[in-house]
């Protein structure tokens, strides 16, 4: 099994729930767990990982950086939330560990922001090897089942941001959709999209 895992989908693909479910599980059978997030995401909380769908938390350790993070001498799996608000630098921490300790690093992300840039630390799980797994949800526009992509990120008039800091917390200005509704409405390009 690879030691270093990288499960991307968009806003809403229950990445944070499915991290929770991991570390149940992992726990539940006796492998201890060590549960990381940034210090960025304080959405719900600052020291637990919350999933939207009520009830699914778990204690978390916030870190600035991974820069200095070793996991514990009995933990056999390391779950990070908002893997893609950390830095590439952090990324090649987790490298470290993964190469040489027999834990299992298991990462829960965004792989592109809503202007279709992708986030450092995302570029760089996958430039060092890191096994991907797509979490698929669907668009979220009414009446579409195509498979989710892409954001788009509202201000609070409702018209589309299309610059600015790639780094935004929260969901409520955000919504997943499909690329092409998201090129019918970020790039203005009709794609006969329903």
């Amino acid at each position: 099994m690879a030691n270093l895992h990288f499960h991307y989908g968009t806003m809403g693909s229950s990445k944070s729930a499915q991290l929770l479910i991991n570390a149940y599980n992992q726990n539940k059978h006796g492998n201890k767990t060590e549960i990381l997030k940034p210090k960025t995401d304080n959405r719900f909380s600052i020291d637990h990982v919350d999933s939207r769908i009520g009830g699914l938390s778990a204690p978390a350790t916030a870190l600035e950086n991974l820069n200095q993070y070793w996991p514990g001498p009995d933990t056999k799996m390391i779950l990070i939330d908002e893997i893609q608000f950390f830095a590439p630098s952090d990324i090649d921490q987790l490298v470290r560990i993964a190469d040489t300790t027999p834990v299992i690093v298991m990462c829960y992300g965004l792989m592109v922001d809503s202007n279709e840039q992708m986030f450092p630390a995302s570029r760089r799980l996958i430039e060092v090897g890191a096994k991907l797994h797509r979490m698929e949800s669907t668009c979220q526009m009414p009446g579409c089942m195509r498979l989710a992509t892409h954001h788009l990120r509202f201000d609070a008039t409702g018209d589309v941001i299309r610059a600015g800091e790639q780094i935004c917390v929260g969901d409520s200005a955000f919504k997943s959709v499909c690329r092409q509704h998201f090129n019918a409405i970020y790039h203005n390009i009709n794609t006969h999209t329903k």
